[in-house]
């Protein structure tokens, strides 16, 4: 096994998918983007950062809600396309409310409760 750091495919695409799963239980939380620059304030801060496509711009997980992820260690898949954060998350991780945006089944069933009313963080 190499001990090289692996290859990111951030030639190929601007943008990589991060999945942010919790170390602990291994709940998956979260799916965001990260460009190089993303990528780099997470190893540099030890918190989560992403690129929202939407915004057009870097963002920090929890700045504005408090709810922060604390990476504690990120992994990179076979191909360097795409990554996971290993996390140690504060509140909720959706911005619905919910501790995890996969709260919903397919058939629109809500498995998970809220766990923060979105109202009271985001005006």
């Amino acid at each position: 096994m190499s001990e090289t750091e692996p290859r990111l495919a951030f030639e190929d695409t601007e943008y990589l998918p991060a999945v942010a799963q919790d170390a602990d239980s291994g709940e998956v939380l979260m799916l965001a983007y990260v460009t190089p620059e993303a990528l780099e304030r997470t190893r540099e801060t030890g918190r989560a950062h992403y690129y929202s496509r939407s915004r057009d711009e870097l963002w920090e997980k929890g700045a504005t809600s408090g709810h922060t992820q604390h990476v504690e260690e990120i992994r990179v898949d076979c191909d360097g396309d795409a990554l996971l954060y290993l996390i140690e998350q504060e509140g909720g991780a959706c911005h619905t409310g919910y501790r995890s945006c996969f709260y919903r089944t397919i058939d629109g069933d809500v498995v998970s409760e809220k766990v923060f009313d979105p109202d009271d963080v985001y005006e």
